[in-house]
C-alpha cells in the first residue's frame, strides 16, 4: 500500500480557494469596478494616465480588482498599434523608504546582470537612473505600489506622478496606482503629494454578507465536488466574514479550513460544525500571529484598549486611550510614545483586524475623528498577551480571564 494516495472526495480544485487564484469575473464590486475602469480609460485613449489611490481595509478586493482590470487593460491595449503599455507591480511590504522603492523600480527595468545596489547612491542619482529607464522603456507605464502605507517618506509619491510635468521624462507617460489598507495614510500626506497621488480616489468599503456569499459561491463551484457542502456552510462563512470586518480573504480561508477538517476526518460532506471549529482555529492563530508581531508599545496600546473595552468605554478616541497607555508604559518602565506614534499603533491594530475603527464627523464644531473598539474575542487576546500582562500587572478587568498560574496579581496593579 502506498503511504500517500489522492483523496478527491471533498475537493475538485482546492487551489481555487488560495489567495493567488484569479477568478474569471470579480463579484461584489460592480460599482468600484466601474469607477476604476473609468479612471483607467485614458490609457486606451493614448492619453496621460490618471494617478489613482485605492484605500480600504484588508481583504476588500483592492488588489484583486487591480490585477483583474490591469490584465484586461493589457489585453485590450494590445489591439492598438499606437499603445505600448508596461505594468510594474510592486508590493511595498518591507520597503520603508522612497530610496528602496526607487532602486527596486530601476532594477525592474534592468537585466539581471545590470542591477544596482540597494544602498550607496544619493537619492537624486537613483531618480536620474529611474527617469532614464522609464524613458528608454517609453510608451505608457503603470506603476502599482501595493501596501503603499509602509513607506515612511513621500518623496517617491511626489516624484513619480509629476515626473513628466517636471521635465524628467520625454518619451514615457507614467501613471501611479497606490493601494493602502490604512485609512489615515492619505490624511498624513503633504498637500502637494495628495494633489498628485490622489488624482482619482476609490474607496473600497467592507463586503457585506450578501457580497461574501456571492464570492464564496463562485469559488465553491470550482473548488468543491458537487453536493459536499451542507446548505448552511456558505451562509455561515459569509456571516462570519461580514462580522469580521467584511474581509473576503478571511471568509475564503474559513471555507477552506472547514473543507480541510472534513477531508482530514475522511467525511463525505462539509458541515456547519466544521465551519465553527475552523473559525475557532483560524481566529486563535490569526490573533496570536498578529499580536506576536507587534512591538512592545503596540502591546501596551492593545492592553490599554482591552481594559477600556472591558470597562465599557469603547468606542473611544485615541486621546482618551492615551492616559491608560501612559500609565501602563510607566508601570512597564518604558517611556510613553508621543500621541502620533501611539495612534500609528492603533492604526496597525485596525489593519490587523484586532481593532475596529469608526469615522465620526460632528461638522464644523466637532470636526472629524476616529473611535476605536476591540474587534476580537477577549479570551484569545488575553492568552496571547500574557507576557505584557505579567510586565505591567493584572488590571482588574482581565483578572476573570486569567487562570490561577498568573505570575502577577491584582495587587500588583496600581491605579488605572
Amino acid at each position: 500500500m502506498p503511504l500517500f494516495e489522492r483523496d478527491t472526495e471533498i475537493y475538485r480544485d482546492r487551489d481555487a480557494l488560495r489567495e493567488d487564484y484569479q477568478p474569471d469575473e470579480l463579484v461584489g464590486r460592480d460599482e468600484e469596478l466601474r469607477t476604476y475602469q473609468a479612471a483607467l480609460q485614458p490609457v486606451i485613449n493614448g492619453e496621460q494616465p490618471n494617478n489613482i489611490f485605492l484605500y480600504g481595509k484588508t481583504g476588500v478586493g483592492k488588489t484583486a480588482a487591480t490585477k483583474y482590470l490591469l490584465a484586461h487593460l493589457r489585453e485590450d491595449a494590445s489591439r492598438y498599434d499606437d499603445i505600448d503599455l508596461t505594468v510594474v507591480f510592486l508590493n511595498c511590504d518591507g520597503l520603508t523608504s522612497s530610496y528602496q522603492i526607487a532602486t527596486r523600480l530601476v532594477n525592474e527595468f534592468r537585466s539581471e546582470s545590470n542591477q544596482i545596489s540597494t544602498t550607496g547612491y544619493p537619492l537624486g542619482s537613483v531618480y536620474e537612473m529611474l527617469w532614464q529607464e522609464l524613458d528608454e522603456c517609453g510608451g505608457t507605464i503603470t506603476v502599482v505600489l501595493d501596501e503603499i502605507d509602509h513607506v515612511n517618506d513621500d518623496s517617491i509619491l511626489y516624484q513619480l506622478p509629476r515626473a513628466r510635468a517636471n521635465g524628467n521624462l520625454d518619451n514615457a507617460k507614467v501613471g501611479l496606482i497606490g493601494i493602502s489598507n490604512d485609512f489615515s495614510f492619505r490624511d498624513d500626506l503633504s498637500p502637494k503629494v495628495k494633489s498628485s497621488l490622489c488624482e482619482q480616489e476609490i474607496h473600497f468599503p467592507a463586503y457585506n454578507a450578501k457580497n461574501l456569499r456571492a464570492i464564496l459561491e463562485q469559488r465553491a463551484t470550482v473548488a468543491f465536488r458537487e453536493g459536499v457542502l451542507a446548505d448552511e456552510v456558505i451562509p455561515l462563512c459569509a456571516a462570519y466574514g461580514a462580522k469580521d470586518a467584511g474581509d473576503a480573504r478571511q471568509s475564503i480561508d474559513l471555507l477552506m479550513k472547514a473543507g480541510d477538517l472534513a477531508r482530514d476526518e475522511e467525511t463525505d460532506s462539509v458541515t456547519e460544525e466544521h465551519v465553527k471549529r475552523g473559525r475557532r482555529d483560524l481566529e486563535r492563530g490569526r490573533i496570536k500571529e498578529g499580536i506576536n508581531g507587534l512591538t512592545e508599545h503596540g502591546h501596551l496600546v492593545l492592553y490599554s484598549l482591552l481594559t477600556l473595552d472591558l470597562e465599557g468605554e469603547t468606542p473611544i478616541r485615541s486621546r482618551d486611550v492615551r492616559p491608560r497607555y501612559t500609565r501602563f508604559a510607566e508601570l512597564a518602565n518604558r517611556d510613553p510614545l508621543v500621541p502620533r506614534r501611539m495612534r500609528d499603533h492603533l492604526s496597525e491594530l485596525a489593519m490587523l483586524g484586532i481593532v475596529s475603527v469608526t469615522e465620526r464627523n460632528e461638522g464644523r464644531r466637532g470636526g472629524t475623528y476616529r473611535e476605536y473598539a476591540l474587534d476580537m474575542d477577549v479570551e484569545l487576546i488575553v492568552s496571547a498577551m500574557r507576557d505584557t500582562i505579567d510586565l505591567v500587572g493584572v488590571h482588574e478587568t482581565v483578572e476573570p480571564f486569567l487562570n490561577e498560574n498568573s505570575s502577577s496579581t491584582l495587587d500588583d496593579f496600581v491605579g488605572n
